[in-house]
């Protein structure tokens, strides 16, 4: 498969139709102007430095020998054959990527959605905000799942269209990221297991993020801020530590900063408002209404009842 190649600026190119990007990438035309599923084989050529943006949904099973792809701000790791996620209007540059054997594209416009729960539930898949190390790996087993999923959707593509062809491609489609979400589950398992519990990680930043003052500068820790340090997007950490703890990344900051707060209220050396900017918050009125809503009660309340 082969993407247009553009000059050495590296001009960014935006495709609002599948048309014009299966031609520019050098695939046959859609079948279907909202829906494609399209199959690549091993070729000795490659990709030149291309940037673009598209309008549409773009899943990619590749194996690659070389080269580096950039979704978003960060390089994703291609070591090995995976599965990768774009969603519609996010900048893709692809540098000097040579792939080898059999391959998919699947592209899939709103449109195709429009008016159906797929629709708002294919946002809710986290893997298509996920940027950099975060590709899905599958096991020979998994793999072969996805190509029976593809194969049949590929097939009903082809199949003369009748007033069931849609819902049984959404059908399809839907099983397929269905699948592909239990498949990232299984590697976050393996990822916890093999680099060591995240939370613990993710706590030990939020505590240093205080210890070193660095709420002075910046406020409050950010989930962007501990993604950064900890090498992945917010999305996939999210995710992970939902994953282990039952919590997002968001849900434990707040969870450390309730906890911190109650020790300065029941310590009672400090009022609300010193408090809240010793957290790192800008506004009292903010910190009071987490507080609130975390815990039940206002903080004032709470550090009377504490108190007393």
């Amino acid at each position: 498969m082969e993407i247009c190649r553009v000059n050495n600026s590296r001009t960014m190119k935006h495709y609002n139709d599948l048309g014009t990007f299966s031609k520019d990438i050098g695939i046959d035309a859609p079948e279907h102007p909202l829906f494609s599923i399209t199959f690549g084989h091993k070729s000795n050529g490659g990709i030149d430095d291309i940037v673009f943006t598209a309008g549409f949904y773009i899943i990619s099973f590749q194996k690659f020998i070389s080269g580096s792809i950039t979704y978003g701000k960060k390089d994703f790791d291609h070591a090995r054959g995976k599965l990768i996620f774009f969603k519609p209007n996010q900048t893709v540059t692809f540098k000097n990527v040579k792939s080898e054997d059999d391959c998919f594209l699947i592209l899939i416009k709103e449109d195709f959605l429009a008016g159906t729960n797929l629709h708002k539930e294919i946002r809710e898949y986290g893997y298509f905000d996920y940027e950099t190390n975060e590709a899905l790996y599958l096991s020979p087993s998994e793999e072969d799942t996805i190509w029976i999923l593809v194969n049949i959707m590929h097939q009903e593509l082809h199949n003369n269209t009748d007033v069931y062809s849609k819902s049984i491609h959404l059908s399809h489609l839907r099983t397929f990221l269905t699948y592909a979400q239990r498949f990232y589950k299984r590697q976050f398992i393996n990822r916890i297991e093999t680099s060591g519990a995240y939370a613990n990680r993710f706590q030990q930043l939020i505590e240093a993020y205080y210890k070193e003052n660095e709420f002075l500068e910046k406020g409050l820790p950010t989930v962007a801020y501990m993604a950064d340090k900890l090498n992945v997007s917010p999305r996939y950490l999210s995710d992970l530590l939902k994953q282990e703890t039952g919590k997002t990344a968001i849900e434990l900051i707040h969870i450390h900063l309730i906890k911190e707060a109650k020790n300065l209220l029941t310590d009672g050396k400090m009022n609300i408002s010193e408090i809240s900017f010793s957290l790192g918050f800008e506004n009292p009125n903010y910190f009071a209404r987490l507080f609130k809503k975390e815990v039940g009660i206002p903080p004032n309340i709470y550090r009377n009842e504490q108190l007393n």
